[in-house]
């Protein structure tokens, strides 16, 4: 994502399994004050884990989640290391 953002002006954020792209686009410019031009979503299943421990093995999942790119309209920023 460091690269995309610095060649092409993309950002990429972990939202809402319920965000819709609108919804998306309308937080980022009103969190950081910015243009949008597009979002893509892509939704991330979560994965089998297991281990093993002295019990026995024990099996779980990660969680689900989705994830947007965010490409800013030419000019536009979004400085995340400012603050530290």
């Amino acid at each position: 994502m460091t690269a995309a953002s610095e060649e092409f002006n993309r950002y990429g954020f972990v939202v809402d399994k319920n965000a819709n792209k609108i919804q998306i686009k309308g937080a980022v410019e009103e969190a950081y004050g910015v243009t949008v031009d597009s979002v893509r979503t892509m939704n991330y299943t979560g994965k089998s884990k297991s281990r093993f421990t002295k019990a026995g093995v024990i099996s779980g999942r990660t969680s689900h989640f989705k994830k947007a790119i965010v490409q800013l309209a030419e000019g536009d920023t979004i400085d995340f290391y400012s603050n530290i």
